[in-house]
């Protein structure tokens, strides 16, 4: 028994220590924004709160990229403000970026692997930041570097903000249905896959395989080159284009802006169905538009991976959702989730058609308000429909979250470069596909 207590006493201690150091790191970054507020240095809630995440480091930053994405649960000049949480965080120094690379690397690396490298970071998020650099070799890169220490805090940070969640639930049993400690799970879930860059170069592989096999032109993946890269660096060719963060310019400079995106959420719905893996991260800093109309699909770091019973509730949900076939609706969901009672899809579909026709009432048996569905909103209506089965007794599976958040993102795009009625055109055509090329599989 001894033994045994004194094997695991030092990784306790060290866990401990590290716990204290990320408390002391939160506790002056959390002063230094007290000092900015009663100073009055900053002229608006949203630009101290986003400031306060990314002194916090990259697990705020995380959240503040999930606010960035949810436009229907967060107030709108929080969303633009943590727009900036995409890819424009404060950087680190390079002089902490190169003992990464050394260490991967080796000391060498600088003369035997790259010519050059740009100090200055072209792209800093919350687990890496990306330079520019060409090898000996001649080609032009851009290098994917770990930020120092990124694992310790995500893991500290993480863990307890979900035990907190889960500690909130429990003392207060309404909030279980903002499923707030489901969502930290997800993102701690993610993150760590998001810090194994092997792993992110064999996605890459995988996607630009399925593009070559499908005879796919209108979409590209940087190629990987794997002597210059490790679990924390990934080195990959440059793309030149216009990130769609910029929607400005793209607009400006792109001919047909509906065609350009169209081809990008066409390839993504695709290779739910012909590829082994899809991108589940496709927000506006991942997207690139070449000079020539192609779009470059970056960072590969959160994919999803969807089981055959999954896909065929998510297409035959969409396709209900079009036609408004309400039961059906509620028997594609059963499908999808998971549950550990029996669920009742007629009431279930009763509640759907509810949200769909009615205005402020409750849901059948829950004293929980039912909110009136904004035709015009159609990521608030996706989001309530999962609510609603929540409520019912179903939980979805990450696939199915991920699906969700990915078409989330297409459908903020939607909003300034899309009719939305193309789009919806555009996806029954692929659902149609799709289903077709399921049953001829059977």
């Amino acid at each position: 028994m001894f033994p045994k207590v004194y094997k695991a006493l030092p990784s306790a201690v060290v866990m401990g220590v590290k716990t204290l150091n990320r408390a002391r790191q939160t506790a002056v970054a959390l002063s230094k924004t007290g000092l900015d507020w009663a100073l009055g240095n900053e002229s608006s809630p949203q630009v101290l709160m986003r400031k306060t995440f990314e002194r916090l480091g990259a697990t705020y930053i995380k959240l503040g990229q999930l606010v960035a994405s949810s436009p229907s649960m967060f107030p709108p000049e929080y969303v633009r403000e943590f727009h900036k949480c995409l890819d424009r965080t404060d950087p680190v120094p390079f002089h902490q970026m190169h003992k990464v690379l050394k260490s991967e690397l080796g000391p060498g690396y600088l003369g035997e692997i790259f010519a050059d490298i740009d100090p200055a970071p072209i792209a800093s998020a919350s687990i890496a930041q990306v330079y520019a650099a060409t090898l000996t070799t001649g080609e032009r890169v851009v290098i994917k570097i770990q930020r120092p220490g990124v694992r310790t805090v995500l893991s500290t940070d993480l863990n307890f903000l979900y035990y907190s969640a889960v500690v909130l639930e429990r003392l207060v049993p309404r909030l279980r249905h903002i499923s707030l400690a489901g969502i930290l799970s997800e993102i701690r879930r993610t993150v760590f896959e998001e810090c194994d860059f092997v792993k992110e170069a064999e996605n890459l592989q995988i996607f630009s395989d399925f593009l070559k096999a499908t005879e796919n032109d209108r979409v590209v993946t940087p190629k990987v080159f794997p002597q210059a890269s490790s679990r924390r660096v990934l080195t990959m060719e440059r793309l030149y284009g216009i990130p769609l963060t910029d929607r400005e310019q793209f607009l400006k400079s792109t001919p047909n802006p509906q065609m350009t995106l169209g081809a990008a959420f066409e390839t993504w719905l695709s290779s739910i169905a012909d590829c082994e893996l899809f991108h589940a991260d496709l927000h506006a800093g991942n997207l690139m538009i070449m000079p020539d109309g192609r779009v470059g699909f970056i960072d590969f770091g959160i994919v999803g991976r969807i089981s055959e019973r999954t896909r065929k509730g998510v297409m035959a949900m969409i396709q209900a959702m079009m036609t408004k076939d309400y039961l059906t609706i509620a028997e594609s969901m059963l499908v999808i989730g998971m549950t550990r009672k029996k669920v009742d899809t007629i009431r279930l579909a009763a509640d759907l058609q509810k949200f769909y026709d009615a205005g402020e009432t409750s849901l059948s048996g829950e004293d929980f308000p039912l909110r009136a569905a904004d035709m015009d909103e159609p990521e608030q209506m996706l989001l309530e429909m999962v609510r609603i089965a929540e409520v019912h007794g179903i939980r979805f599976p990450r696939e199915f979250t991920l699906l969700l958040k990915q078409f989330l993102y297409f459908d903020s795009y939607s909003d300034i470069l899309f009719d939305m009625d193309l789009l919806m055109d555009e996806m029954m055509l692929n659902v149609e596909g799709l289903n077709r090329k399921l049953e001829w599989l059977e």
